[in-house]
């Protein structure tokens, strides 16, 4: 064959991008299985991050198996609920809540949502919800645990896929997550969720509401809207334990309008 001719230019062309695909498909099946684990992983140090659990990580030798391991410790139990507050069946609710956007695109009488519930070295239960909602440039997302009043946030963790550092990026760090501890998204009966209120010190004495994060308020917005649309997801669940529990719950006043940054 001529090499020269142009026929010969585009039939090398031709094979080269077969086999650069091939090669690329090849390694992208390769490191499928290591990159799914790698999603779970991270998915489990979410939901431990939420109870304060799995800080360790980074210092251990064996980072996947650390997590693994503290996973098995402390989830005990792990379970779907629908609209009506009713367990389902058939579910696995950690699939599930690795792709909560999926979940929320179906109509709420089909949704399945995770709820897992950990136990403490001192006996204390927790009962950690995944939530999900849009920030300023992407999707935002998070794990909110619970205390067995169904009431009080004992903990949280949010992760973001594309915040501006030093923005609307803060929402992923203790300064803006540990806010959220003690607070309460009941007041009395009613479902408030937490509201995000303007400047530093803003929400001070407020059991149910947090400060903006300086500068991010479009983010700061999706967090409020995340908390108070999938809260509502689980309100029926909520409700049926607080009223097996017969929990007593502080009459507060509701936050009556909500600011920002």
């Amino acid at each position: 064959m001529n090499t020269s001719s142009n026929s010969y230019t585009v039939i090398y062309a031709a094979v080269m991008v077969v086999v650069v695909a091939i090669i690329l498909s090849f390694a992208a099946l390769s490191l499928k299985g290591r990159q799914d684990a790698n999603v779970r992983v991270e998915k489990m140090g979410d939901i431990l991050g939420s109870i304060g659990q799995g800080q360790e990580a980074e210092a251990e030798k064996d980072k996947n198996a650390y997590i693994e391991e503290q996973y098995a410790k402390y989830i005990v139990s792990s379970y779907t609920v629908n609209a009506a507050g009713q367990v389902t069946e058939g579910t696995d609710p950690f699939a599930i809540a690795l792709d909560m956007k999926a979940e929320y695109e179906k109509p709420e009488a089909e949704r399945n949502l995770p709820i897992f519930e950990a136990r403490m070295d001192d006996g204390a239960t927790y009962y950690i919800i995944p939530v999900y909602g849009s920030g300023l440039w992407g999707p935002i997302w998070g794990n909110v645990a619970l205390e067995d009043d169904f009431n009080t946030i004992y903990g949280v963790t949010f992760g973001h896929k594309g915040e501006t550092p030093g923005l609307g990026a803060e929402i992923a760090k203790p300064v803006y997550t540990d806010q959220f501890k003690g607070k309460q998204i009941y007041v009395g009966a009613e479902l408030v969720s937490i509201a995000v209120t303007k400047g530093a010190g803003s929400s001070a004495g407020n059991p149910h509401a947090v400060d903006a994060v300086s500068g991010g308020t479009i983010t700061s917005r999706g967090v409020e809207s995340m908390l108070k649309t999938d809260f509502a997801g689980y309100e029926a669940y909520f409700n049926r334990m607080r009223a097996q529990e017969n929990t007593p719950v502080a009459q507060v006043e509701p936050v009556n309008e909500t600011s920002h940054e």
